[in-house]
């Protein structure tokens, strides 16, 4: 069995099985986890673990699913084969769920609006460790996200999919064919601008081989709205980084030094 103080679930890893056992106070991200399973099950078989069982009622409540082939894509130099099977794996994903099935999904987890409130929250937080170059970045991102309107835009113009809400190159599975997906505690309703911006940003696209994110972005097939879009998704979620990384406690850090400047960097790039 496998955790870590920050996670919302412990993995237990069999030959063929895998049982995440999540914290009481987390069954809804259980609930999400089951239904995503199934939908996947009906409507993308193969691409994601098959739903075995599930106690959703449990004290810790718990979903027992297959164990899928492959190796996390996180930590790698992506081939084009992989960023190929990758683009077909997020494309299949987005386009699975059909309109009459998404009208039964609650909104994924941190989406937009809440991060935007989380931010303001981060705001007052800032620790006193936090380099000039850091803080001057986080200074020209709010004054974007002042002025973007998204925190005034209810439902964005785009369609609606199917997300899992977790951009974690891990939770991408290549087996020398193909790239499946796990992990969907926080999946629901989205759209594709918002999960691949939670793809390109996040820190495990980056730190260490870094994601190809312009060739993979030409691989997904995005109407004009959703290319318009995807900007101020990178910004935002670049933006709820530089607060996440900047939080790393100095006596224990959990990411390299020099972190919070690179991703204050990363931001200042997509803001120009």
């Amino acid at each position: 069995m496998t955790s870590v103080p920050w996670s919302t679930h412990a993995v237990e890893l069999r030959s063929d099985t895998v049982i995440k056992k999540f914290r009481r106070e987390k069954r809804e991200e259980c609930v999400r986890e089951w239904r995503a399973l199934k939908l996947l099950m009906e409507y993308a078989p193969g691409l994601a673990p098959l739903p075995y069982s599930a106690d959703l009622d449990a004290m810790d409540p718990e979903a027992v699913m297959s164990r899928l082939p492959g190796r996390p894509l996180r930590g790698q130099p992506l081939s084009d084969q992989q960023l190929k099977a990758l683009a077909a794996a997020l494309s299949e994903l987005y386009a699975a769920v059909p309109a009459d099935a998404l009208a039964d999904i609650p909104i994924r987890l941190r989406q937009q609006q809440g991060l935007i409130n989380q931010i303001h929250a981060w705001v007052p937080l800032i620790p006193r460790h936090v380099s000039g170059e850091v803080r001057q970045a986080m200074h020209s991102g709010l004054e974007w996200l002042a002025c973007s309107g998204l925190d005034r835009i209810g439902t964005p113009d785009v369609p609606m999919v199917f997300g899992p809400g977790d951009g974690n190159l891990a939770n991408y599975l290549w087996d020398g064919t193909r790239v499946r997906v796990v992990d969907f505690e926080d999946s629901g309703i989205s759209d594709r601008p918002f999960e691949l911006a939670e793809i390109t940003e996040h820190i495990a696209s980056w730190k260490g081989p870094s994601l190809n994110v312009e060739a993979l972005l030409d691989l997904i097939n995005l109407n004009p709205a959703e290319r318009a879009r995807l900007p101020e998704c990178r910004r935002l979620l670049a933006l709820v980084w530089l607060f996440l990384v900047s939080f790393d406690d100095p006596q224990h850090p959990r990411n390299p030094p020099g972190t919070p400047e690179r991703q204050a960097a990363r931001l200042a790039r997509l803001l120009t």
